[in-house]
């Protein structure tokens, strides 16, 4: 199991990078990560830059 590190302005997540499912853009100049089998976090950064975080993780 391979675990990305993702900020966010209400607190620090570890995801699971097999169980992210799209990337969407959100509000503020964040980005909502769909989560399979739950909710979206909504994280800093650009899609992009998660996407390269996710993949560099």
């Amino acid at each position: 199991m391979k675990f990305v590190p993702l900020k966010s302005r209400g607190g620090n997540y570890l995801v699971v990078a097999s169980n992210i499912a799209w990337l969407r853009i959100g509000e503020n100049g964040q980005t909502l990560v769909g989560i399979v089998g739950g909710q979206p976090l909504l994280v800093t950064g650009t899609p992009e830059e998660v996407a390269a975080a996710v993949l560099a993780g």
